[in-house]
């Protein structure tokens, strides 16, 4: 009897070694029935391509895509989604039929985790997104189809903020800005998708630039809360919220796409709080 060989898949980052991917994935697959095994894979910057090319010969079916490596991915697919296409970044790479089919799941992860884990609204709010990298490319489209008042990118080099605003004007009333033009402005909703709170860095917000009962969000994670989290919390922000709920729902997305099967999330997320890999 030929012995069944489970289908792998895995998250490629540099860090990866916090990811709680592997933890969400193999838990997706017991609630499910899925025969599957995923891993976290450290992988050197410039090496994706022969990564890539190497787990699809050990029976790679699909992978996430984390920081820094989201237009690598873009750049290597032979088939976009029609998101990601617009996004221009891809999280979700599927490998099949020797094909490489990218998609992102981050602007669904955000919205479903923003509306229906913490019932966030979106439309006539005044959005602030810090940072103009792939992270943020994958969930201005879909931010601003929620039809928010504004959305406003900030970013340290203003012209690639500027060329985010250019690409997603179609979506709605977005632009750009450098930090030193928030002065004396405010927002509903501020979400932070820079990589910064990774190393204990903080964006230079202004004070004062959270509205009443606004929002904080956090698209990365950590065992305690980051420093945009404390800041957001010395500022007056009212909720204060981490990607860990993002990171679930977007990879609920992504198991959906490769195994045809939608997993519940509650559970997992409210574990995942006590979890220690």
């Amino acid at each position: 009897m030929t012995k069944q060989t489970n289908d792998c898949y895995a998250v490629i980052g540099n860090p990866v070694s916090h990811s709680k991917s592997p933890f969400i994935h193999t838990e997706f697959a017991k609630l499910t029935n899925q025969l599957l095994t995923y891993t976290a894979e450290l992988v050197e910057i410039g090496q994706v391509k022969n990564f890539v090319e190497s787990f699809i010969k050990n029976n790679g079916k699909g992978l996430n895509v984390t920081v820094p490596f989201k237009l690598d991915a873009f750049e290597l697919a032979t088939e976009l989604s029609d998101r990601a296409q617009r996004a221009g970044a891809v999280n979700t790479l599927t490998l099949k039929d020797n094909k490489i089919l990218g998609d992102t799941t981050d602007g669904t992860g955000l919205l479903n985790d923003l509306i229906k884990n913490h019932n966030q609204t979106i439309k006539h709010k005044r959005i602030l997104v810090v940072g103009a990298g792939g992270a943020v490319r994958g969930v201005l489209e879909p931010l601003l189809l929620e039809s928010p008042t504004s959305l406003i990118i900030a970013n340290r080099t203003v012209s690639k903020a500027q060329q985010l605003a250019d690409d997603f004007s179609n979506f709605g009333n977005i632009s750009a800005c450098s930090f030193n033009e928030l002065d004396n402005e405010q927002f509903d909703l501020i979400i932070n998708g820079t990589s910064a709170s990774l190393s204990g860095d903080l964006p230079p917000l202004p004070d004062n630039i959270f509205s009443n009962h606004a929002c904080a969000y956090d698209m990365m994670y950590a065992k305690e809360p980051t420093v945009f989290m404390q800041w957001s919390k010395q500022q007056g922000a009212e909720i204060i919220l981490d990607g860990l709920g993002m990171l679930v729902e977007q990879a609920a997305e992504s198991f959906y796409i490769w195994r045809g099967v939608r997993p519940e999330t509650k559970e997992i997320i409210n574990r995942l709080r006590d979890y220690k890999p």
